[in-house]
């Protein structure tokens, strides 16, 4: 087996504890040979862990492209307006991709992906995840193997979690559309990517409703501050203390996102002078707390998405009504089942989640990948997360969005392809 050099453009959370662990656990496979990453200190850790040249360490994704080609595949996890163009440069020095999603905020860019991806007979494998996992996988066979008959029906949820809510887009990087992407398409593109990949039919009508309910400044309770650090009175009984969220010993399950000194004065420090300690009622955050999409599919399916920030647990959870049977499960729990009419039978599948994160998704993703490039580096395989296979989702959760700030109006993809496209000479096969 052939080990493949990645450069690593992105040093964040799923460049840190997602890519270069799997180099790390399989060096016979993966090695990262470069690293793109503007936060001094995670790019220095990334560089020592995996002994890259220093003339290979970069302070921004775009010195990473100054001697040209330097490795065989590109791994980009930037935050997400800053994909399209290191994709693109990728694409034309010939680099085979995995793409953190969303692939870009704006319709335009991702078709434009999808298109110089074909064009280039390049592997560009977009990171829908939970394709991967045992449970989505499994439900899939089942629908295939017409367990359920015809899907008519998809009812799908994501309960965000408040802790993940506040941190992530309340506090974190994702907290602001302007600056990233709306929460639809930065948080549950996974989630559109499932349903579609489930009914398996394009989508042709989208309708949206949702809004920021309530992490706004009316809602601050009297005595709270503009940071959980400054003797705010009311930071023992809120839910959403930062001093409670990130003093989590011994594992510090979300600390470990804000500082790499996870000692108390570290954490601290880290509340005191970084984003994460302010209050939430006080951020520059515009993304929604909650929404719910709804989309009709050319064959007569339909499907249901709801998302929410406001549960204890971060929870998937899925109702697949079929003209045979049903099938109902807990992504979190592992357990799906499978009911069928006329018989009546039940099947209770358990699904292993424990390891890696997304149920188990992202390892064999990762996997997936490096596979495709070996056995189809000219772009000719079926790639599971393939840019095309990933386009829908992304123009579902666009069309949501547009739809949510029009007061629920109907939106038509086919209508925003167009629109996205106009003028543009470059566009070949589009979707209808």
């Amino acid at each position: 087996m052939k080990t493949l050099t990645a450069v690593l453009l992105g040093a964040g959370s799923r460049g840190r504890y997602i890519y270069g662990p799997y180099a790390e656990k399989h060096p016979e496979e993966l090695k990262i040979v470069a690293v793109a990453e503007p936060h001094e200190e995670r790019r220095r850790r990334i560089a020592e862990i995996h002994g890259i040249a220093p003339e290979n360490v970069y302070a921004s994704w775009e010195q990473a492209f100054a001697n040209g080609r330097i490795a065989d595949v590109m791994i980009i996890s930037t935050l997400d307006h800053l994909h399209f163009e290191p994709a693109m440069k990728a694409l034309e020095l010939g680099y085979h991709i995995l793409l953190e999603k969303p692939m870009s905020p704006v319709p335009e860019e991702c078709i434009r992906i999808e298109q110089a991806a074909i064009a280039r007979k390049r592997v560009l494998t977009v990171s829908h995840v939970l394709r991967y996992s045992p449970f989505w996988s499994g439900i899939k066979r089942c629908i295939e193997a017409g367990e359920i008959g015809a899907v008519a029906t998809i009812q799908h949820a994501e309960f965000v979690g408040y802790r993940h809510m506040t941190h992530s887009y309340v506090r974190g990087n994702w907290r602001n559309s302007a600056e990233t992407s709306p929460m639809i398409l930065a948080k549950s593109c996974h989630d559109l990517d499932i349903i579609s990949w489930l009914i398996d039919q394009p989508c042709t009508s989208v309708s949206s409703f949702g809004s920021l309910l309530h992490f706004r400044e009316e809602h601050a309770p009297a005595g709270s501050t503009d940071r959980c650090t400054d003797g705010c009175r009311v930071e023992t009984e809120c839910p959403f203390s930062a001093l409670k969220l990130y003093n989590q010993p011994p594992e510090h399950p979300w600390a470990r996102y804000i500082t790499h000194d996870l000692s108390p004065e570290g954490i601290m420090k880290a509340l005191k002078e970084g984003p994460f300690g302010r209050c939430v009622y006080r951020c520059d955050n515009n993304v929604v707390d909650h929404q719910v999409v709804n989309m009709e599919f050319a064959g007569g399916a339909n499907a249901t998405f709801t998302l929410s920030g406001f549960t204890e647990r971060e929870v998937r959870s899925v109702r697949i009504m079929g003209t045979k049977g049903e099938i109902y499960g807990d992504m979190e729990e592992g357990t799906y089942t499978l009911r069928r009419f006329a018989d009546g039978e039940k099947i209770v599948f358990h699904c292993g989640v424990t390891g890696d994160g997304h149920g188990g998704g992202d390892e064999r993703m990762v996997a997936d990948f490096l596979r495709q490039v070996r056995e189809h580096g000219d772009g000719s395989g079926a790639a599971l997360t393939s840019a095309t296979a990933s386009l829908q989702s992304h123009l579902i959760a666009f069309a949501a969005e547009e739809s949510r700030l029009h007061e629920g109006k109907s939106v038509k993809l086919a209508e925003l392809v167009q629109r996205a496209t106009a003028g543009s000479d470059e566009m070949l096969g589009l979707p209808s």
